[in-house]
């Protein structure tokens, strides 16, 4: 059954992501696995999300293979070779998310769940195993997001409000 949008209209043209791919899309700097991939990634997170009306981009969450796995070096079929490790992160993404295969929302409220949801020490569990997490950007990134709203909210501290860490 296809899911809707919160109107209730099934969007015509949307992006595909993975739960894990809300993050990386957020923490990514332009490195990656060979050219292909980064080209791929500067195309969709700079070019389409962080670009004009970028926040108003329709994403469909899927449990396959992905826009951002299409020239993946490491993607089989609609899968991964490490599909038993990527199906974990997903599921550990989805999880403190709050999106499952199948959900329709914009990037401005994958945005929005990433602020209310995500603290920068929740990487070390839900990204455990990822390749990228040992640099920071991830993190750093969330990091940013939650300090930018708590500026607009009027909240001068710059950590963001507390909320209980994940545990295995």
């Amino acid at each position: 059954m296809e899911r809707t949008d919160r109107s209730g209209q099934v969007p015509r043209m949307s992006l595909r992501l993975r739960p894990h791919h809300i993050l990386c899309s957020i923490g990514y700097r332009g490195e990656g696995y060979n050219g292909a991939f980064e080209a791929n990634m500067n195309r969709i997170v700079n070019g389409q999300l962080r670009g004009n009306d970028g926040s108003a981009t329709t994403i469909l969450i899927t449990g396959q293979a992905d826009a951002i796995c299409a020239p993946c070096p490491r993607r089989v079929g609609m899968g991964c070779v490490d599909n038993e490790k990527i199906d974990r992160i997903d599921s550990d993404h989805g999880a403190i998310l709050g999106v499952a295969p199948g959900d329709v929302l914009t990037w401005e409220e994958c945005l929005d769940k990433v602020r209310a949801r995500v603290r920068p020490k929740d990487l070390d569990h839900i990204c455990r195993g990822c390749r990228w997490l040992a640099l920071g950007h991830c993190k750093a990134a969330v990091a940013r997001l939650c300090r930018e709203t708590n500026t607009e909210a009027g909240n001068a501290s710059d950590s963001p409000p507390e909320r209980p860490a994940l545990t295995s």
